[in-house]
Parts: C-alpha cells; structure tokens; sequence
C-alpha cells in the first residue's frame, strides 16, 4: 500500500479510501443495496489487511448502522490508532426540528451520537455532507472549531458544494482563526468531471487534500453499459438525478478497450486513471464483494500511457452539475 498526505496537512492515509456507505442494514432504509454486519465484516478486515487505513462513512448511511458495523470491526480487527476513520453530518437522522442540518445545535448532537455508534471519543476526519443553505455558514464554522478543540474530532473537511461556498467557508474560518477544511470529498469521475472547471483548481491551490466519491460511477464504469444491478435500479441518487446518459457509452468502451490492452479488469483502469492526477487525494471506493478491494489495491500498479489517457478523456461532454 502507498501512503500520502491529506492535503496541507501531516495527516497520512492510504492512496485508497474505502467507502463504507455499502454497510448497514437494509431494513435501516437509505440503501436496499446496503449489505448486512456478517456480510461487511470479512470485508472491512481484507481493507484493513490490505493495508487501506482510510475508511469513510456518515450518521446517515442505512440510519446509522453503518457507523455501527464500522465502529464493532475496527474494534474486534485492530486499533484505533491504526486507522483514519472519517464520518459525515448533515442528512436527516430524527424527524422534527433540529434532526438534520449544519446548526450548532444539530453539530453538537451529532457528532456524539456519531462517536457513540463508532464506539470511539474522536473522529480524524469530520466532515459537512453538502451546503446547509438555511444555516449562517459562521455558526458552522466555530461549531465545527469547537468540536475540533473539543478533542471530538482531529480535522475537518467539506464535501460536494460550489467552489465559491468552499472558499467561503475557508476565509470565514482564516479571518475568525477557527478550523478550516483539510479536505473536499466531491464526485468526480471518468463521466463526470465538471469539477476540473473550478473546485480542483481551487484545491490545489488552496491545498486541500481531494477523495472523490463514485471513482467508478455507480458501477457504470466496470461493466457494459446495458448491464444493470441491484444498486443500479434502486440508487436514487443516480436515478433521480439523471448522473450519467446514454452519451456516456462511448467512454465506458473506450475503459473496456484500455483494460483488455493491459490484461486488467475494468475498474482498475477508472480508479488508475484518478491516480494520474496530481490533484487527487484518495478516491472512495466501495465494496460488497472480496474482488472490489483486490481490484481497488491492484489499481495503484496500472500504468496508463499519455495516449490511453487521452483516448479515456476524448469522449467527454459537458453537462449539468449533479450530485450536490
């Protein structure tokens, strides 16, 4: 396993990020996809062995039995200090006031019932699931400081939003001498790479360390484009926001030409393909199956040529901002 830096920060995690949003409770809701605790636990353990010590979650992921599986595996597989565990707030957890949102009220609540059901008194990575627009952006920023202060969580780190609210947040931070974001967790992937125009120039510059979400599309990008799934037929995120389009096809053939080129399946080609930019962090990957980790390490050793890179690139099109 290769070890970077998380942006601007000493902080190192593996070249890889293992999304965790797979894990949880069907019957919790969020994600009829999501597979059980006896399913991800042999799972969680070949990251760990694999030597992946990034692992990504959120409160609201399948109603918070994700942070509960992750929480007991890491307790039972290794120790605390081994691993980089991030989690995410935002997404409504309870009914009524105060049950979802970025207000101090909903912050201080959350991130002790995140730690409750991680089963740990501090997260490395505390981040903000997407924009809270009815919330004052200066009562998010102190109430994540003091949670920071609080020893309740090392770092801080935003995710999809536009990149004048992520600056916003950076200079409201650096002119009160509060916490500022050491990280931005976007959707950027071979289909969709709006971000390139402003958030990863932002990134680099403002030296924030990027971990992209959906590095292979929902899946889009491992298999044929007619080939459905489970997840694929009930995601609705990539459903109801019409992600990815029939325009797409050509790119998904030109990763199925790359990878028969190179002898590698699909998703090895996607995830090599993030590696080769400079910008990018440690994209999150997620796994409900021993094959989806063994593929995510083995992307690190693809090598992909400037002419195979320019060939995965060509078919792109512009198009709507989704996934915010």
């Amino acid at each position: 396993m290769e070890y970077v830096k998380l942006g601007n920060t000493g902080l190192e995690v593996s070249r890889i990020t293992l999304g965790c949003m797979s894990f949880g409770e069907p019957a919790a809701g969020g994600h009829q996809w999501a597979i059980g605790e006896e399913a991800s636990r042999p799972l969680l353990r070949q990251a760990l062995e694999a030597g992946i010590n990034f692992l990504d979650t959120a409160n609201v992921y399948s109603g918070g039995t994700s942070e509960e599986i992750v929480g007991r595996a890491l307790r039972d597989f290794t120790s605390r200090d081994q691993v980089v565990l991030a989690t995410k707030v935002n997404g409504r957890m309870r009914p009524g006031p105060n049950g979802a949102g970025l207000s101090r009220a909903a912050l201080m609540l959350e991130i002790d019932n995140s730690l409750r059901r991680l089963g740990t008194d501090y997260v490395d990575l505390y981040q903000i699931h997407r924009w809270d627009p009815t919330v004052p952006i200066e009562e998010t920023m102190e109430a994540l400081h003091d949670i920071v202060k609080a020893g309740k969580a090392r770092y801080i780190g935003a995710s999809s939003m536009w990149a004048w609210q992520f600056s916003k947040a950076q200079y409201i931070a650096e002119r009160n001498g509060w916490t500022k974001f050491v990280s931005m967790q976007d959707h950027y992937n071979l289909l969709y790479r709006e971000e390139e125009r402003e958030m990863l120039p932002l990134a680099a510059d403002q030296g924030a360390g990027v971990i992209p979400w959906s590095p292979l599309a929902r899946g889009k990008l491992t298999r044929d484009w007619e080939e459905t799934t489970k997840r694929t037929e009930t995601d609705r995120l990539l459903n109801e926001n019409n992600m990815y389009h029939d325009g797409d096809k050509q790119i998904v053939e030109r990763v199925a030409a790359v990878a028969t080129e190179l002898g590698v399946p699909r998703a090895q080609v996607a995830l090599a393909w993030l590696h080769h930019k400079p910008v990018i962090t440690a994209p999150i990957f997620g796994a409900t199956k021993p094959g989806h980790i063994e593929d995510a390490v083995a992307s690190l050793d693809v090598k992909l040529s400037d002419e195979q890179i320019a060939s995965l690139e060509e078919p792109y099109l512009p198009r709507e901002v989704a996934g915010f």
